[in-house]
């Protein structure tokens, strides 16, 4: 089983602290509040962390020579309460040398359809897309 605590330290600002002891600042985004995530941000990070991990993962196994990695994703609410994200999108950026589109697009699908625990709990709700940029340096 998984488990995480919340505490409040007063205002609008919490400190979320996982089973291994990490911790990350939530809160409002209002002037008294700003100094940590907003909850709907973390879960776009969440997936994209999720789904990195996977990625990285299967381009190192195919031996592709992957020098740096990031993902940007944004995601579109609803217009009414809770707001739920309706549509998010991840792009994958992919910087190294030689790296071939079908490795990534490969472990981009696997990823998300298969090992993204984050993506699993997402989906029906929310529709993904994808796109993704190979850099060569």
């Amino acid at each position: 089983m998984v488990s995480s605590k919340v505490t409040w330290f007063g205002g609008m600002q919490f400190v979320g602290t996982d089973s291994s002891k990490h911790s990350v600042v939530i809160s409002s985004q209002d002037e008294d509040n700003g100094t940590g995530m907003r909850p709907l941000d973390m879960l776009l990070v969440a997936l994209a962390g999720c789904t990195a991990m996977g990625v990285v993962h299967m381009l190192q196994q195919k031996r592709q020579d992957l020098l740096d990695f990031e993902i940007n994703i944004s995601g579109e609410q609803e217009d009414e309460p809770p707001r739920c994200f309706n549509r998010i999108h991840i792009e994958y950026v992919a910087k190294g040398r030689g790296i071939k589109e079908k490795a990534l697009t490969d472990a981009i699908k696997l990823s998300l359809e298969k090992y993204c625990s984050v993506s699993a709990t997402i989906e029906g709700r929310a529709e993904i897309t994808t796109s993704y940029q190979i850099i060569e340096v």
